[in-house]
């Protein structure tokens, strides 16, 4: 048995990728902490949504429909789309995942902005592929830099418009000129989980770039706006060659009944859409200039959060801490390749107001 190893070794690169780490939900010594850690949809989700999640509780014996073609359908519908081209999967993180699976291996590149979401750089490891990060500039992602990262070896491109963490975006000029820019067999990925909070008239979450271009999938997801981030729902829409890749990849029972009965619903409740997306409309903008206002460096943000530096590495940890021990919970940046910035979730009136209230008084300036 020479030239194996002695115990179970796994592919390679899976062993290299490191666990992503999510924001906290839970702090000691509150039993209802504010949650300012996650970009999750402060109001909750639809009631439309909640009374078919539960409706769906009685069949909970069957296995739920694979293709979702109720959900596909809904989503058609809503956003004029065709059903056909458009994917399910557990979250958009499942379809990052699978989209990473089907274009790069090992020997191929990923390429994605530095500060972008580590979701893309941890599944570009795990595939055995060499991640990509592109320096941005002033926190936006560069396109004449990624164009200039481009090499024989790419295989994928990760855009995040809006982009996570913080909050930039890219005009639709911009995105039009990248895809241009690329060669034909490089799949570009635009990841708009934060589309509906834009309210930019030059923003284009991607869809009309599918119908364009072979090479462009666009993901999003059911976890932010429509506030179901805890039933795990994504989807993505692209030409049908590479819908096909990824539905092989695909499990057969990805998603739960439970969920895509909750889509469904979700997806018809414009109402509830609009409402949270008002409310963002109102508090991002007063969140921005709070912080503003007590010193701290805002980054402009058409997201449902703010990213706020403070004068270095360790008065951002000292302030994240501060907010704890007040039972607020916000998301420091480190693993960002920005670690005097924290990020903070545009939550309900009175989370915005106790937060800003804490930073003042950690600031010395209560």
């Amino acid at each position: 048995m020479h030239g194996f190893s002695k115990k179970p070794t796994p592919v390679a690169g899976v062993m290299d990728a490191p666990l992503y780490v999510a924001g906290e939900h839970k702090l000691e010594g509150f039993d209802e902490p504010i949650i300012l850690s996650a970009n999750e949809n402060p109001l909750g989700p639809s009631e439309q949504a909640l009374a078919a999640y539960r409706a769906a509780g009685a069949t909970l014996h069957r296995y739920p429909d694979g293709g979702a073609s109720a959900l596909r359908r809904a989503i058609a519908e809503r956003h004029s789309l065709d059903a056909d081209r458009i994917i399910i999967g557990a979250g958009s993180d499942e379809l990052i995942t699978l989209v990473t699976r089907a274009y790069a291996g090992v020997g191929d590149e990923v390429i994605y902005s530095k500060h972008g979401f580590a979701m893309y750089r941890i599944n570009a490891i795990a595939t055995g592929a060499t991640p990509v990060a592109v320096e941005e500039t002033d926190l936006r992602t560069d396109v004449d830099a990624v164009l200039a990262s481009v090499g024989p070896q790419t295989k994928l491109i990760f855009i995040a418009n809006p982009n996570n963490p913080t909050g930039s975006y890219l005009a639709q000029d911009d995105v039009r000129r990248l895809i241009e820019g690329l060669p034909p067999h490089v799949v570009c990925v635009l990841d708009a989980a934060y589309a509906e909070f834009v309210g930019r008239n030059d923003y284009e979450s991607g869809a009309a770039f599918v119908e364009e271009f072979d090479n462009v999938l666009m993901l999003r997801t059911f976890s932010k706006i429509h506030g179901l981030a805890a039933l795990r729902l994504g989807w993505g829409y692209g030409k049908p060659p590479v819908i096909d890749a990824l539905n092989r990849l695909r499990g057969p029972f990805n998603v739960a009944a439970p969920a895509l009965a909750a889509g469904v619903a979700a997806m018809q409740d414009g109402a509830h859409v609009e409402t949270s997306r008002l409310h963002n409309d109102a508090w991002l903008p007063w969140l921005s200039a709070a912080l503003t206002e007590l010193g701290l460096e805002v980054a402009p943000s058409v997201g449902n959060f703010v990213i706020a530096r403070f004068k270095d590495a360790e008065t951002a940890s000292a302030a994240s801490a501060f907010l704890e021990s007040k039972g607020i919970i916000a998301r420091p940046m480190g693993g960002y390749h920005l670690p005097d910035y924290l990020r903070l979730t545009v939550g309900l009136e009175h989370e915005c107001r106790k937060a800003v209230a804490a930073l003042s008084e950690f600031l010395g300036h209560a």
